[in-house]
């Protein structure tokens, strides 16, 4: 199938069955968020994965009782970095020099021009910079999984200081962005399965400027 093939057969699953994701299918869905762009290709973000059955009860009680949490395969936590600091950055070129069999000062320009511009905002501001290149990230992953013919729904419904609390996140330097079911759909009991798909149409979605 094609990419808009996929792209219309997903939708923001609102029941899942509870049937388990093969972890081959699991894996090359993490790897394709693993292989996301972002800022400066620094990647200020992770992704927690949650089968835990207990674990992702408690998740549900943050998060509004949505059924998908405890219904779905696995539960994909994308934690972005609190702020950014110059070590943090320096880590991130460090070993991308070491991959690319490069010397640790061949970036050094780059590196100190964004540690000379992030570090010294807020640290609110870093965040929201991070969390955004988590959503880029987001939004991969669910490509990949309708490619998969997996069910996923993004998530931004959910207490993030009960996550953050649950997940001990704080002590890592990391803060809950957005969360993501994986599994599949319950047709006999999801309002939405059978709805049609409604997008802005594209003469009000798309302007070109020739």
């Amino acid at each position: 199938m094609s990419i808009i093939e996929n792209l219309n057969w997903r939708y923001a699953t609102k029941k899942m069955n509870g049937t388990a994701v093969p972890q081959e299918k699991v894996d090359l869905i993490l790897e394709a968020a693993r292989l996301a762009p972002s800022s400066s290709g620094l990647q200020p973000f992770e992704i927690i994965v949650i089968s835990n059955k207990e674990l992702l009860e408690k998740v549900k009680g943050v998060a509004n009782g949505q059924t998908q949490i405890t219904d779905c395969s696995h539960l994909l936590v994308f934690v972005a970095w609190d702020t950014y600091t110059e070590a943090r950055i320096n880590e991130v070129f460090k070993r991308t020099n070491a991959e690319r069999g490069l010397p640790d000062s061949a970036t050094d320009g780059y590196r100190n021009m964004l540690n000379s511009l992030y570090p010294s905002r807020s640290a609110e501001e870093n965040y929201q910079h991070a969390a955004k290149q988590a959503y880029i990230s987001l939004g991969i992953t669910m490509a990949a999984a309708a490619e998969l013919k997996v069910d996923a729904t993004p998530m931004e419904g959910f207490n993030s200081n009960g996550i953050d609390e649950l997940l001990e996140l704080k002590a890592k330097g990391l803060r809950a962005a957005v969360i993501l079911p994986l599994g599949y759909r319950d047709e006999a009991n999801d309002w939405l399965v059978k709805l049609k798909k409604v997008r802005t149409p594209k003469e009000r979605f798309i302007t070109e400027i020739k």
